[in-house]
């Protein structure tokens, strides 16, 4: 496969508060780099990192982008140049523990490109691949044109579609190990609900034992109840928002973290 789906970003105001809760509930990785933590964390599951960024002025919470590594970074310049001149790769600062350079789709969701080997991959990413029970499954991305998008990131990145039945239609692209799912953006899904923009939308866990995942949560949350999940369907909207959410193939378990990012969990034993 050419391109890996292996960065997640949330931006937060309680960066710090994100990284314990994933690393207790999920049993994700963090690098222990304090020096590099005062700025972000990044926590991993051996494949896919994902980095919590304090919330600056002006940015919004919430997820915030993903990322694509591959083989050839050239290659994916040259693909872009001659088939979407209308999209730009820029050059990111050297601070930045995975992008070497970030990218926009025809939407405008914007993503963070890396190539093995480049100067700036640190923290979780620059470990190498370890294994673990719990990991990654998926991310969602909400959008006006699904298919137009799933072309691209079959085109340009070539990644696999998966033919998987989905009460909302969309497209579901992987890497062999992590699945983006494009999923529909109708103003009328929100019906009941806060109505969102288009953009990135929920991420997704698969765990061996989702009784014992639970059970794990619960001692999270009476140990510190800072860590508790945010509840989703706490009135009539929040039951609204949950039901959508509950339309993904790919989870059976839906929660959200301390901040509100959408969960989606199911067990892979």
């Amino acid at each position: 496969m050419f391109g890996k789906l292996n960065h997640l970003a949330i931006t937060g105001d309680r960066y710090t508060l994100l990284g314990m809760f994933y690393r207790a509930v999920f049993g994700l990785k963090a690098s222990g780099d304090t020096a590099r933590e005062i700025g972000a964390i990044s926590v991993g599951d051996g494949y896919v990192g994902m980095t919590l960024i304090p919330r600056r002025a002006g940015r919004k919470a919430g997820l915030d982008h993903f990322g694509i590594e591959v083989e050839d970074l050239e290659k994916v310049r040259q693909k872009v140049a001659r088939k979407y001149p209308d999209i730009e790769i820029v050059k990111r600062p050297g601070n930045r523990p995975f992008a070497s350079y970030s990218a926009h789709d025809p939407a405008g969701n914007y993503f963070d490109l890396s190539q093995p080997g480049h100067e700036n991959r640190a923290e979780v990413y620059a470990k190498g691949e370890w294994r673990q029970d719990t990991t990654f499954s998926h991310f969602a991305i909400r959008a006006r044109e699904a298919e137009r998008l799933a072309d691209f990131y079959t085109d340009v990145f070539e990644l696999e579609r998966r033919n998987l039945p989905s009460a909302e239609g969309g497209y579901h692209l992987t890497d062999g190990r992590m699945t983006m799912a494009i999923l529909p953006w109708k103003i009328s899904s929100f019906n009941g609900a806060g109505i969102e923009q288009p953009g990135m939308d929920h991420i997704g866990f698969r765990v061996p034992d989702l009784k014992a995942f639970s059970a794990n949560l619960d001692k999270v949350t009476k140990t510190n109840v800072q860590l508790a999940a945010k509840p989703i369907p706490f009135d009539d909207e929040g039951a609204a928002r949950l039901k959508l959410l509950q339309k993904c193939p790919l989870g059976t378990l839906q929660l959200a973290d301390p901040d509100g990012t959408l969960i989606d969990v199911a067990e892979h034993p």
